[in-house]
């Protein structure tokens, strides 16, 4: 199949791109610190296709709740790490049984733990503490401070390792995991530093410390893997040492987001009293669910020949529109440009992360999926029809 065969709208994964990206990782891991261990982030971009990939690249499986710990187990991952404030008994079982690791984030689970009686297990506690103090502007809740793990500051930290402790059970690990809006290195120095900090205060012996996701990946002028990679090496180094303790690292946007463009092709062109629009059979919710970008990395596929592209008018402003009803589904302004018209294309690209997962049934349903291998396409999930839309409802 070839590119002009494509159904649009439709994502595309490249899959030499997404193979870079997941190379760039391990070796940068494997020459900084090689005792480690990477978890997928399932809720980036759980599609089947891309959670086989990252087994087949011998990645743990990160899941954050009950559905995904299934489909964890339906693709075969035996290596699990369970994260999340809202994980499942049933699941959380499990995973105390089968060896996963599992990141404490919720008093329950404590108390999970308490009943099941288990003392081999592999349980680690996520550290919340105050980051933006430390990296200030940087981080996604500001000065509210996260939601997520035991607090440090109150005691709650500490009152979670003696409830361990009373259990006859070890803490394992430390998960260090803080949204950032920066994606800097800086991030990840402070909270390795954290983790040195936690292991002297209360003279800990840690099998492995947790940094997380929240990385850049495949973008020009950003941090990349060895840049993050080499920074926590050097902050770890002041208390761990890569024989004694494993470094995990949850990528979901850094490996996902970059092999993936989102095709659309031109199905009108109109001039109102205001603008020259272009109607797509794309949308931004395809691109841009939480509609909170400004710009997008995108390409203008003119279709014709050189004499037809030739006659073509220089337009000063054209508006890129989607396919849905509402007045926001405008992507982004061209400005003085060739005309755009019925039948040639926009490729968005770098949009593999958050995307999928959280494409709405909204007017069209699931869009195609296709992998690119040496330029042959293959489809790898169908376009939702009526008929899957209604699957499993009664009526």
């Amino acid at each position: 199949m070839t590119e002009r065969e494509l159904q649009t709208p439709c994502y595309v994964i490249h899959k030499d791109r997404l193979a870079e990206g997941i190379g760039l990782l391990k070796t940068s891991l494997e020459r900084e610190w090689n005792h480690f261990c990477v978890g997928y982030s399932f809720k980036t971009n759980s599609l089947p296709y891309v959670v086989e990939e990252m087994k087949k690249a011998g990645f743990y499986a990160e899941v954050v709740s009950e559905d995904e710990y299934d489909l964890a187990l339906k693709h075969g991952y035996e290596k699990i790490i369970y994260n999340g404030p809202v994980k499942g008994k049933r699941t959380f079982l499990h995973a105390l049984e089968h060896g996963a690791i599992i990141n404490l984030d919720a008093k329950r689970e404590l108390a999970w733990l308490r009943e099941s009686g288990r003392r081999d297990v592999t349980v680690g506690l996520r550290v919340n503490f105050n980051l933006e103090a430390l990296c200030p502007g940087e981080t996604s809740a500001g000065e509210e401070g996260s939601r997520f793990g035991f607090s440090y500051e109150t005691g709650e930290l500490k009152w979670a390792m003696d409830e361990l402790d009373k259990m006859g059970i070890p803490l394992s690990g430390l998960h260090l995991h803080v949204g950032s809006k920066t994606r800097s290195v800086a991030i990840y120095r402070q909270l390795a530093g954290m983790a040195c900090r936690l292991k002297r205060e209360y003279d800990l012996k840690l099998t492995y410390i947790d940094l997380g996701g929240g990385y850049f990946g495949g973008m020009e002028n950003r941090p990349k893997f060895p840049d993050y990679v080499k920074a926590i090496r050097e902050e770890l180094s002041e208390e761990f040492t890569p024989e004694e303790t494993m470094l995990v690292m949850e990528p979901g946007t850094s490996l996902i987001t970059p092999p993936i463009e989102y095709l659309t092709t031109v199905v009108d062109t109109k001039q109102t009293y205001a603008n020259h629009l272009v109607v797509t059979d794309g949308s931004r919710i395809d691109v841009d669910p939480l509609h909170g970008k400004s710009s997008y990395f995108h390409k203008l596929l003119y279709q014709g020949t050189e004499e037809e592209m030739e006659a073509r008018q220089v337009i000063p402003k054209q508006v890129v529109c989607g396919f849905t009803c509402m007045e926001n589904d405008r992507l982004f302004v061209i400005e003085d440009q060739k005309k755009l018209q019925e039948g040639d294309r926009i490729s968005f690209q770098k949009v593999g992360g958050y995307t999928i997962c959280l494409t709405p049934l909204f007017i069209r349903y699931f869009p195609a999926v296709y992998v690119e291998e040496n330029g042959e396409y293959r489809i790898i999930r169908e376009a939702w029809t009526a008929q899957e839309y209604s699957q499993k409802s009664l009526y």
